[in-house]
Order: structure tokens, then C-alpha cells, then sequence
């Protein structure tokens, strides 16, 4: 059975036009946007990226190391590894709470304003 697509909205957004579209990126409420995106995520972008060549510099270069038996046939290596895959989700995790409390509200102002409905 196909899905049925909904029906139109019965109302009209206006269509901004490329000279309001300059004004809101140069305006401060588009620059707090941005300063607030980029403040969190270049840091964890770039503390992960340190985080993963670590991981696979120990492993290429301190194979003494990372073989260190933790317990039964865990060694340290496996440790990281598994690490590596919780700190993804944690980021993933984090970014998406702080999209929706920080970002989104900001974003969705913006579009409103541009779109006429304030």
C-alpha cells in the first residue's frame, strides 16, 4: 500500500530573497549561531581526532604496551578499541543534546523571521 502524501499547508512561506539572505548572515544573531555551533565542535572534533591517532600510534609503535594483559585475555589494545567506539557514541550523544537545547531555538528563530511568520 503507498503512503498518501499529506495535503499542502493551506499557508504561504515567503521566499527570501538573496539581499535578506546576506543580511541575516552578517546580522549578530546569525554570528552568536555560528560562534555557539563552532565552539562546540571544533574542540571535541579536534580532541577525538587526538584521541583516535593515539590510539592508532600506540598500537603501530608501543605494541609492549597496548599487549599489557588487563585481565583473562583483555589487553589494553582492546580496552581503547572499545573506547574508541563509546567515545563516537558519547559525542554523537552530547551533540545532539546540545543542538537541541543551543542550536535548534537559534536556527529556527532565524528561519521563522526569514520565512515571514515574525
Amino acid at each position: 500500500m503507498a503512503a498518501e502524501a499529506p495535503p499542502p499547508s493551506a499557508e504561504q512561506h515567503k521566499l527570501p530573497t538573496p539581499e535578506e539572505f546576506t543580511e541575516v548572515q552578517e546580522s549578530a544573531e546569525f554570528g552568536e549561531l555560528r560562534r555557539s555551533y563552532r565552539s562546540f565542535a571544533f574542540p571535541l572534533t579536534v580532541g577525538f581526532i587526538i584521541w583516535y591517532l593515539l590510539y592508532v600510534l600506540l598500537s603501530n609503535y608501543a605494541g609492549g604496551f597496548m599487549g599489557t594483559k588487563l585481565f583473562g585475555n583483555i589487553n589494553v589494545a582492546f580496552v581503547f578499541g572499545v573506547l574508541q567506539f563509546l567515545t563516537t557514541f558519547l559525542i554523537a550523544w552530547w551533540y545532539s543534546r546540545h543542538a537541541a537545547t543551543q542550536l535548534d531555538p537559534k536556527a529556527e528563530a532565524i528561519k521563522t523571521r526569514m520565512e515571514g511568520g515574525a
